[in-house]
């Protein structure tokens, strides 16, 4: 765990990629620690353990989707262990299921595919408009509860408290709010804290963990279940990488609800880089219940 004095963002990011960083206890088998201190595991952390354990089993090729499900809520500090079965080995293609195991439970499935670069097709809508990041105020004080300081907003403290945020989230929009006419959507700018290693798996992950970062806030603030007695969690995730994963500057993250109902919601999401390049595309499930009425 990082401590208190070593708060520099180098730090926060070295020790992300330690936790990330799974290591080898049997033949296809990986153990990541869990840093965080409190509260439901945050599913990015998974995420980004199973990309990385099933990414130590290739001999080629970059990552180009990701299907997974969270199974069973996972808990703070207890480490959690990998399997990973090879299930495709292909010219071209491999693929892995990875399952992840924690406290004797299965939390969380997956499977990961990865492709050899070819020469293709290619087309994208363009990116959407903006600010530039450097103009956009942090993401959490952009959801910050009227009238209250940031360092008093309930979800804010509790996020605060789960450990040292790896990733600068950037508001690029103005939230959404039910009753304003307009569908749940979001859209942020992220960027590491510092500088990741020079190995392809673990810029996959940061991807990964920030496509799990906020993204049910996507809905969640929306409807306004970040207050005390609201509940969300994700379901499902899947992601698709368009591009060979890259993540040292800003990436633009837009994601929308295009379709809620029964307590649960669905989110489509799109990633670019600076150039204005669709890197990646992601799509969700939650459930979300609303605080009940006073």
């Amino acid at each position: 765990m990082t401590k208190p004095s070593e708060t520099s963002p180098q730090a926060i990011n070295d020790d992300w990629v330690r936790q990330v960083n799974v290591r080898p206890t049997d033949y296809d088998n990986f153990r990541g620690d869990v840093d965080q201190q409190e509260g439901r595991l945050f599913g990015g952390l998974v995420l980004a353990q199973s990309v990385v354990a099933a990414g130590r089993t290739t001999s080629f090729g970059d990552i180009h989707s990701l299907h997974a499900y969270f199974l069973r809520a996972g808990q703070p500090k207890e480490p959690i262990d990998y399997g990973v079965e090879r299930i495709r080995e292909g010219r071209n293609f491999l693929t892995r299921r990875v399952t992840a195991r924690q406290a004797g439970h299965t939390i969380f499935e997956a499977s990961v595919s990865f492709v050899a670069s070819e020469q293709g097709i290619a087309h994208q809508e363009p990116m959407p408009e903006g600010p530039e990041p450097e103009q956009c105020e942090e993401w959490w004080k952009s959801i910050a509860m009227p009238r209250m300081a940031i360092t008093d907003d309930p979800m804010a403290k509790r996020m605060s408290r789960r450990w040292n945020n790896p990733i600068d989230l950037r508001a690029a929009s103005k939230p959404t709010k039910e009753g304003g006419g307009s569908l749940p959507m979001r859209m942020v700018w992220g960027r590491m804290s510092g500088t990741l290693p020079e190995d392809p798996i673990l810029h996959a992950a940061a991807m990964v963990f920030l496509s799990d970062s906020g993204l049910i806030a996507t809905v969640a603030h929306h409807y306004g279940i970040w207050m005390p007695g609201g509940a969300s969690a994700s379901l499902d995730h899947t992601m698709w990488f368009h591009r060979p994963p890259r993540f040292d500057d800003w990436i633009l993250y837009t994601s929308e609800s295009p379709a809620g109902h029964a307590a649960r919601a669905v989110i489509f999401a799109g990633m670019y880089n600076r150039s204005g390049e669709r890197i990646a595309s992601v799509a969700q499930e939650g459930i979300f219940r609303k605080p009940p009425a006073s």
